[in-house]
C-alpha cells in the first residue's frame, strides 16, 4: 500500500521498471511434486497470472509480457497443448471485463496464426476491445521465439531493400526494433524467470540485451505478489549501466 509519497509496498515508484517480462515456467514440475496432472499445474499457474498482472496493474508499470507458449512448445503431447489452448481461451473471455474496468490493453506476441481458430478469434476480440485502453499494456507470447521474431523482422526489412524503399546502410538498430512484435514498447528492464532455471529460452533475446535478470527457484504455480515485490525491491538496488562505467566516479575521472 501507499505509505508515503512516491511510495508503494515500500518500493519507490519513480524507480520501477517500465516493463517487466517473465517466463512462467514450472507448471508441470508444480503438478508432479503433489502427485497430480499436469493439466492442475497449468490451471493453478493461471491463478498466478491474474495475481501478477493485478500487481502490476496496482503499481502502475505500464508493460508486462509473459511468455505464455513458445514455439518450442507445440512439440508437447497433444493432450497438455490442447488444454493449455483451453484455459487461454477461458483467460481470454474471463477477464475481458477486468481489461475493460482496469484500462489493460490485451497485445499478443507471436505467430497468432498458428493458433487454434477458436482462441484465434477470442484473442483478436479481446485485443479489439482493449485497444484503447491506456493504463498498462499486457503482452502475451503466444507461439512465440525470438530468433523466428528476428527472422521475420530480417524478412521485412529484406523485403524493403529489395524493392527500393531501404537502402541497406541505413539498417540500424533502431530500425530493427521497429520490425520486431515489440515495436513501439520499450525494452524489458527487468526479465524473471521461475523454477530456477539459467536460461532465456529464446524470448526476448534482442530485446533483452540490457535487462536485469532475476532467477528465482520457485515454481510459477507458488509464485505469489510478496516475492514479486521483493524482486522489485531488488530491482531498485540495482545499478543499472547498460555498458557505461559507474556515474559515481572518483576525483581522478578513471574508474577503479
Amino acid at each position: 500500500m501507499k505509505s508515503e509519497e512516491g511510495q508503494v509496498h515500500g518500493l519507490d515508484s519513480a524507480r520501477l521498471p517500465k516493463h517487466v517480462a517473465v517466463i512462467m515456467d514450472g507448471n508441470g514440475r508444480w503438478a508432479k511434486k503433489r502427485w497430480l496432472n499436469r493439466v492442475k499445474g497449468h490451471e493453478k499457474g493461471s491463478q498466478t497470472v491474474r495475481t501478477i498482472v493485478q500487481s502490476c496493474r496496482k503499481l502502475q508499470i505500464p508493460f508486462l509480457t509473459l511468455y505464455a507458449f513458445s514455439t518450442e512448445n507445440w512439440a508437447r503431447p497433444r493432450s497438455e497443448v490442447s488444454t493449455l489452448m483451453h484455459l487461454l481461451k477461458q483467460f481470454l473471455v474471463s477477464e475481458r471485463k477486468e481489461m475493460m474496468e482496469k484500462g489493460i490493453c490485451l497485445n499478443v506476441l507471436g505467430q497468432l496464426e498458428k493458433l487454434p481458430e477458436d482462441v484465434q478469434a477470442k484473442a483478436r476480440e479481446t485485443m479489439a476491445d482493449t485497444c484503447n485502453n491506456t493504463q498498462m499494456t499486457l503482452n502475451l507470447a503466444l507461439s512465440y521465439g525470438s530468433r523466428q521474431e528476428i527472422t521475420d523482422a530480417v524478412h521485412a526489412l529484406a523485403k524493403k531493400v529489395a524493392t527500393g524503399e531501404l537502402a541497406p546502410q541505413d539498417i540500424n538498430e533502431q530500425m530493427i526494433s521497429n520490425h520486431l512484435y515489440t515495436a513501439g514498447m520499450p525494452d524489458p528492464d527487468l526479465v524473471i524467470r521461475t523454477s530456477g532455471e539459467f536460461r532465456l529460452s529464446n524470448f526476448l533475446l534482442w530485446q533483452s540485451a540490457y535487462a536485469e535478470i532475476f532467477i528465482t527457484p520457485t515454481l510459477w504455480p507458488d509464485f505469489t505478489q510478496a516475492e514479486f515485490i521483493d524482486i522489485l525491491t531488488h530491482y531498485q538496488k540495482r545499478d543499472r549501466r547498460f555498458g557505461n562505467v559507474e556515474c559515481n566516479m572518483p576525483s581522478d575521472g578513471l574508474p577503479h
